[in-house]
């Protein structure tokens, strides 16, 4: 039997609603990672404190899943947020209330602000734990609002969790103020027990093109990289340093072969903001509603949701995807439609 999913792909027309709904649950941040598009201190133009202070009530998020489980293929949630979802007031009961579902939950978080005793009891899935360094200077350089304990309390969450016998995902955006760090971050990974780490290569704007690498630092780094394949091996940590490659030999500012590896993610993905805002993929640029306008199992047939599908099917990309923020999901369903051997075909 054919994964709706992938047919959907094959055959350009959804067969499901998405695998994996993303839904934020917060603007508001404990810190200022200097790649972040809404809370670096490189910003042109930073977010005003009203928006900032926006979050969504657990009870439309809750309403908001029910809709998309009812078109059918709903596996996954992720929490996360343009800020940290941990900050939410009432993040445990959101989360508790999507393992009721039996739900795949996964959040993205620093972890700093949260509470690792209640992450273990109540059995949330995955942890894409932002660090961003190995040495607790270069995590200082990254988040450079962090100036007092928080290096250590990521470390003593880690220790709970590897204690518990929970291994997290590590998440290592590459900046110019961290790749001197590759292979330490695989030594760090194994030393707290990852279950893996993804490297990305920063997709920068608005400002934060001050924290990109330089040239030196790209080649550096592509030099480093058989050598972290070969140290993540040693220590039996996975990596995506296969997919960090590519991104490293986009060149420029892109950060994804997007031509190369295609776009699935209208199929099988969908972000929706906390203003109510619905989009086509993680890119804040690419809108196909809000929830303020119709509910969401309407907008995922609708004719604008068709017509980027059709688009992203033709490879006429936008600027913004050549710094694709799926591009890991996009090599995965990339690689399951060569697996199946099934041929995407016109709409």
């Amino acid at each position: 039997m054919i994964d709706p999913h992938l047919e959907g792909i094959a055959r350009g027309t959804p067969f499901a609603g998405p695998k994996t709904l993303h839904v934020d649950v917060t603007n508001g941040c404990n810190t200022n990672c200097v790649t972040c598009w809404d809370h670096s201190p490189h910003l042109s133009s930073p977010r005003p404190s009203a928006w900032k202070r926006q979050r969504v009530a657990v009870a439309e998020i809750e309403a908001l899943v029910d809709d998309v489980m009812r078109l059918g293929g709903l596996e996954a949630v992720i929490v996360s947020g343009m800020g940290e979802p941990f900050t939410h007031p009432e993040i445990y009961e959101l989360l508790a209330a999507l393992k009721a579902r039996d739900l795949h939950v996964t959040v993205i978080t620093n972890l700093v602000p949260a509470d690792p005793e209640r992450v273990v009891a109540l059995g949330v899935d995955q942890l894409l734990i932002g660090v961003h360094a190995a040495s607790e200077p270069t995590y200082r350089a990254f988040h450079p609002s962090f100036e007092r304990d928080e290096w250590w309390r990521l470390l003593a969450a880690l220790a709970r969790f590897r204690r518990a016998g929970r291994p997290f995902k590590h998440v290592q955006v590459i900046a110019g103020c961290n790749a001197h760090e590759l292979l330490s971050m695989i030594d760090f990974a194994a030393e707290w027990g990852a279950a893996q780490v993804n490297f990305k290569l920063a997709s920068l704007g608005h400002g934060t093109e001050a924290a990109r690498i330089t040239e030196a630092q790209r080649a550096r780094l592509r030099d480093d990289v058989p050598a972290a394949v070969e140290r993540a091996r040693a220590h039996g940590v996975p990596t995506n340093l296969d997919v960090f490659a590519r991104q490293l030999d986009a060149g420029g500012g892109d950060t994804a072969p997007i031509e190369d590896i295609g776009c699935y993610m209208g199929f099988v993905y969908a972000r929706v903001l906390v203003d109510g805002t619905v989009l086509f993929c993680c890119n804040t640029e690419v809108r196909v509603g809000s929830l303020a306008e119709a509910p969401f199992s309407e907008l995922w047939r609708g004719d604008a949701w068709n017509a980027l599908r059709d688009r992203m099917r033709a490879r006429d990309y936008l600027p913004s995807c050549r710094q694709c923020g799926k591009v890991v999901q996009n090599v995965k369903w990339a690689r399951a439609l060569e697996k199946r051997r099934l041929p995407v075909v016109a709409r």
